[in-house]
Order: structure tokens, then C-alpha cells, then sequence
């Protein structure tokens, strides 16, 4: 018996494998229980139409067999088997797929129906990451010799004919020693084989049997001094299938309910409390997958991070491929959890990348339609359940609305909710069905709550009008209704800092020859004010109010309040452009007039001041000097 060499690119392939293609090595089991999977897929196929097979499919069955004492698992299957021929081709000669090359040889027709998860022909050899030595024992059904096959890696392998009575084949890995970096012992502990079987290999439609310890009761045969019989317990191993076979997602609707699938949620993602949002998917076309997929009732923050972070589970054909998949939704719905399942992947040789995305974009679009549907039936059917969905994930979809410059903004704009209200919020749509002929804009005031909102003092003109409002509450919100542009051809107006529209055009220019009519007394003000202001003039918006605070550029109030608290010197000294507006039909801003006009400069200068520092304190802004403020206010009385 010689040892045989690997092709020149086998062996480097061989070692790229090892050491580059697969980046996690316990996948190695998957890879080898795909294999005996594929197997007995053939052997199956073939008991259709061939009653020498002997086997019903209940008969097949895949067994995990760790030995610490030799220190090898195998993996054994009743499926097909391999010829000698078969061993030499598929086995020395690496990215040979005998999956491959047996769906070839079927009729397209029937192809269509079979499912065989091993299409690259190097799984197979992932088992080198766990072992110093592959031992490969196989017969194929109809051959009377089997065959044995064995190999120590790169240096070659050994091929020979022995005597096997059984139909199937047996992988036999011999596992490396420890090391310091890596204890591949570890890998013969039941537990972690059982960890392993579930993880990637759960949904393998055929039973995967290990040998299982447990404690059982006995009785000793002795009894108490009551005469009751003695117990006692014992170790003993008993047979039992390690894996779900088929997955809840796979089975028709008319076997599963949605109290089915909520229960499988639960238990699977240690929830205890009910998704908001059930979406089951059968597609077909293109791309066939099937999904199983949950909104959370409630937001762990730690999910998005890091180890915890969520999302979906892509599987193929039953195996999985991804944990996590960040590539079938995006960032904004990142909070769905639940598995995608399709037997169209195109994957690369490791199963761990996917050779081209057409088909995930083609199922990330169809899906993103439905989880989007659902999202608004909830909102139609149960508004407060949707309101509380929004409470938690909102913030994902107002950033999905900024990401890439508004690329997903009419995507999304039908989910997002403004509040009108402290107890009350509105889509952008029904804002506009419910805005007097008369309106011409959507308006909407910035604060950092509703309630504070709702008493700035430029709101006071536009509800007096029965215009409603928009109460932002984050800067955030900003961005998305600058991103949004519109609703309905009705353009966003900001209460605080853009020309609310009421004034005609004759009204602006007497306005404004009131200001030029006041300039030294406006510029008083300014003066006395100092620096905290850029500008002072007479207020367009204000009716019971003295005096409010707006801004001129892109930088407002609420977004100052947010760079305050920005992670550099830069950031947090970005300012707005002050305006101190004043009401001169209001008592306080005519004393103040009074002041200035009969001469006393100082007391004038000083209410000036208390003016300022009370539109500070209706905007929300912080007063750098309160105890100040204080003293002024007092000397006054």
C-alpha cells in the first residue's frame, strides 16, 4: 500500500483551507455531518425507484461517536457510500464535489426537487483543522468491497480496498493534541459535540444519534427499616437523537400556529415576553426561502451590541450558514430577529461567506416589503401596540431615514410618528389629511420634551390660528424632517426659526420699517446684551409673551444642545446664531422702551438683561450665571 500525493493546487489549497478558508474550527462538524447527510440524500433518492436499497426512510440515521480514550470522533452514515474510484476522485483530488457531480448527472427536472447542502467538494477537508489524521471507511451500495482511505494532511494519503459489511461510510477523525493555545480535546466531550450538533446542525432533516449519559433511579434490592425498598442511581448511557430535524419554519402553516411559533421565539431568544410582530414567509420565484421572523415586544439595549447584538439566523437547506446576518435588512431593522432558510445560496468553499449577494438582496428586499407590511397593519389594527413599538425601535427607523444621504427615507416615512400632543402622535400623513384648507406648511417646534414644546412662546401664533404642531424632541428629529423634505408637496416649517407665512407682503415691509424706525434702541439692547446675541428686532411671532429666542443658519438651539455634549473640544463648542426677539406690545418690553427713552440708561440696560435671560429660559437654553440673574431681577423690586 503507497501513499499517494495530492495534485500540486490540492496541497495548496489543503493548506489554505486549514489555515485561512474557515475561520471558526468547530464548524468542522458541520461540514462532516453535511457530507453523511448528502450521502444518505442519495442513497434515498435512489430507494425510490431501486427496492434493493432494503431501506425505508426512517431507517437512515446519522451517528457521532466520541472515543477520548483513542481520541477520535466519528461520524458514520447509512447513505451511499463510495466506490474506490469514487474514494480517488472525490477524496484526493480537493473542490471535487461528488454532490456536485451527482446532481449533474440527473435530469433538471428531478434536480429541481433534491436538495443536497455539499456543492464545493472541500468540507470535507475542514476536519484537518480539528485532526492530525482522517481515517475514511466506506462501501458504496451495489459494490461488494469496501473501502478504506487515510490521510495525515498535505503530505498524501493512502487508498485501499478492504472488507465492510455494512452500506455507508465512516469518517473517523483522530483529534491533535493540546496545545496552549487550543485544547482540541475539548471537542470529544459529549456535551460539546451535542452544543455543536444543535448550533449548525439541528435542522439536518435525517435523525443525528449520540450516546448519551444520565443519572437513572434503581432500586438495590435492600430496604429501610419501614420496609420501604431502597434506591440508589447509576450512570448509564442511552441512544437518543440529538437534533430537531425539521425546523418550525419548514413546517406548513396549517401544522404550526402563531402561539407555536411565538412559544419557539420565546424559548429560543430567552424572552419572556411576546414578540409585537409574528412574519411568516413561503416564497417562490426567483429566489425560494421560507422565514420565520419577530420584532421584540421590548428593546434590551445590549442587543445591538457586540456578542449580543441580534438579527437573523440565515440557514440553507435546514444547515447554518450565518448566526447573524447583517446583510439581509438593514441597519433600521436591525431589531427583527428570527431564521431565513433557502436552498439557493450561492456560497463560497468555507459555507461561511456567500459567493454574490444577488439572491440576499433579492430575499432582503421582499423580506424588508413584509416585515414593513406587518408594521402597518399593526398600526392600522392596534394603535397602541404600534405606539409601543415605536417607543422602543423609533430611533431605528429615524436613523434608517438619515442613513445614505435619505436613500430609505420614502421607504420608511409611512412608520414614523410625531407627537401633536403630550398623549397624542401622528403620522406625516395623517397630519396633512387633517390640515385646514388654509395651511400651507407642516409646522414643528424643537425642544427636549413635549411639554416644554408645547409652551414655547412662537407656538402661540400658529395654534391660535388651529394649526397643529409637531413637538420634536431629539435632534434627530430634525435631521429626519430635513432629509424627508416633504409630505404631500406640503414643505416643513420650523415655529422657532423660519417665516411662519401669516405676514402679506405689505405687512413684512412695515415690520421691517418698524425695526429701521428703532435701530438705536434695538442696538441698546443688543449692546446690553453683549455677545450672547447676535441680533435683536421686534418679534413677528409672539402674542402673550415678552421676548423668545430664535436662530439664524443651520445650527439651532436643540442641535447646540446636542454638540454640548459631543465627544470633542470642536464639537461641543459649536454655537447657534442667537436672535432676541421682542414683543413691543407686551408691558415688559414697553417699560424697558420707557426706560430707554426717558433717559435712564442703566435701569433700561438691566431689563434688557432680564429680557434676555428670559427668552434664554423659555427656549430651554441653559443661563450660564443664574445667581446672577437673580440679583438683577431683585434690585428691581
Amino acid at each position: 500500500m503507497s501513499k499517494k500525493q495530492f495534485k500540486a493546487e490540492s496541497k495548496r489549497l489543503l493548506d489554505l483551507m486549514i489555515n485561512s478558508i474557515y475561520t471558526n474550527k468547530e464548524i468542522f462538524l458541520r461540514e462532516i455531518i453535511s457530507n453523511a447527510s448528502d450521502a444518505i440524500d442519495k442513497l434515498c433518492y435512489l430507494s425510490l425507484t431501486d427496492e434493493g436499497v432494503g431501506l425505508e426512510r426512517g431507517d437512515f440515521r446519522i451517528d457521532v461517536i466520541p472515543d477520548k480514550e483513542a481520541r477520535t470522533i466519528t461520524v458514520r452514515d447509512n447513505g451511499i457510500g463510495m466506490s474506490l474510484e469514487e474514494a480517488e476522485k472525490n477524496l484526493g483530488v480537493i473542490a471535487r464535489s461528488g454532490s456536485g457531480a451527482f446532481k449533474a448527472e440527473m435530469d433538471q427536472a428531478q434536480a429541481g426537487d433534491l436538495s443536497i447542502i455539499g456543492q464545493f467538494g472541500v468540507g470535507f477537508y475542514s476536519a484537518f483543522m480539528v485532526s492530525d489524521k482522517v481515517t475514511v471507511l466506506t462501501r458504496k451500495y451495489g459494490e461488494e468491497k469496501g473501502v478504506k482511505w487515510e490521510s495525515a494532511g498535505a503530505d498524501g494519503y493512502t487508498v485501499t480496498e478492504i472488507d465492510r459489511d455494512a452500506v455507508g461510510t465512516d469518517v473517523i477523525m483522530h483529534i491533535k493534541p493540546d496545545t496552549d493555545d487550543e485544547i482540541y480535546g475539548s471537542y470529544l466531550e459529549v456535551w460539546k459535540l451535542k452544543a455543536l450538533i444543535k448550533k449548525y446542525s439541528d435542522y439536518v432533516r435525517w435523525p443525528i444519534k449520540m450516546e448519551i449519559e444520565h443519572s437513572e433511579r434503581f432500586e438495590t434490592g435492600e430496604t429501610n427499616d419501614d420496609g420501604s425498598p431502597k434506591f440508589d442511581y447509576r450512570m448509564v448511557k442511552e441512544e437518543e437523537t440529538v437534533n430537531s430535524m425539521v425546523p418550525i419554519w419548514q413546517r406548513a402553516k396549517s401544522e404550526v400556529t402563531d402561539d407555536d411559533c411565538i412559544a419557539w421565539y420565546k424559548e429560543k431568544h430567552h424572552d419572556v415576553k411576546d414578540p409585537c410582530v409574528l412574519v411568516r414567509i413561503n416564497a417562490e420565484g426567483a429566489v425560494s426561502y421560507k422565514a420565520m421572523l419577530f420584532v421584540p415586544g421590548e428593546e434590551n439595549g445590549s442587543q445591538f451590541y457586540g456578542e449580543t447584538k441580534g438579527g437573523i439566523t440565515l440557514y440553507s437547506n435546514g444547515v447554518m450558514i450565518m448566526e447573524k446576518c447583517d446583510k439581509l435588512v438593514h441597519d433600521y431593522f436591525e431589531f427583527v430577529k428570527g431564521v431565513v432558510d433557502s436552498p439557493d445560496l450561492s456560497l463560497n468553499i468555507s459555507r461561511e461567506i456567500l459567493q454574490h449577494d444577488r439572491q440576499l438582496k433579492i430575499m432582503g428586499q421582499n423580506i424588508e416589503k413584509r416585515i414593513k407590511g406587518e408594521l402597518e397593519k399593526l398600526m392600522r389594527e392596534d394603535r397602541p401596540k404600534y405606539e409601543e413599538f415605536y417607543k422602543n425601535y423609533g430611533v431605528h427607523l429615524k436613523c434608517g431615514v438619515c442613513d445614505e444621504y435619505g436613500r430609505y427615507k420614502d421607504f420608511l416615512r409611512e412608520l414614523l410618528l410625531f407627537y401633536t400632543s403630550e398623549d397624542k402622535q401622528q403620522t406625516l400623513k395623517e397630519y396633512v389629511e387633517a390640515m385646514p384648507e388654509s395651511q400651507k406648511a407642516i409646522y414643528y417646534a424643537s425642544s427636549d420634551s413635549v411639554k416644554h414644546a408645547l409652551s414655547l412662546p412662537q407656538c402661540e401664533e400658529v395654534r391660535r390660528r388651529g394649526y397643529s404642531i409637531l413637538y420634536l424632541t431629539t435632534p434627530l428629529d430634525e435631521m429626519v424632517l430635513e432629509c424627508l423634505h416633504d409630505q404631500d408637496g406640503k414643505s416643513f416649517c420650523n415655529v422657532v426659526t423660519d417665516d411662519l407665512g401669516f405676514e402679506t407682503d405689505e405687512e413684512k415691509k412695515a415690520a421691517d420699517e418698524r425695526d429701521i424706525e428703532n435701530r438705536e434702541f434695538l442696538d441698546f439692547v443688543k449692546e446690553s446684551v453683549g455677545d450672547d446675541v447676535a441680533k435683536v428686532k421686534f418679534s413677528r411671532k409672539l402674542a402673550s409673551q415678552p421676548c423668545c429666542l430664535t436662530t439664524e443658519g443651520g445650527i439651532t438651539l436643540e442641535m447646540e444642545k446636542y454638540f454640548r455634549h459631543g465627544p470633542s473640544p470642536e464639537m461641543r463648542s459649536v454655537r447657534a446664531t442667537r436672535v432676541l426677539e421682542l414683543n413691543d406690545g407686551h408691558a415688559a418690553v414697553q417699560a424697558l422702551k420707557a426706560a430707554f427713552d426717558g433717559g435712564d440708561k442703566e435701569r433700561a440696560k438691566k431689563l434688557a438683561v432680564i429680557l434676555a435671560r428670559l427668552a434664554e429660559m423659555l427656549s430651554g437654553a441653559e443661563i450660564e450665571a443664574p445667581a446672577a440673574f437673580a440679583a438683577l431681577v431683585a434690585e428691581l423690586f
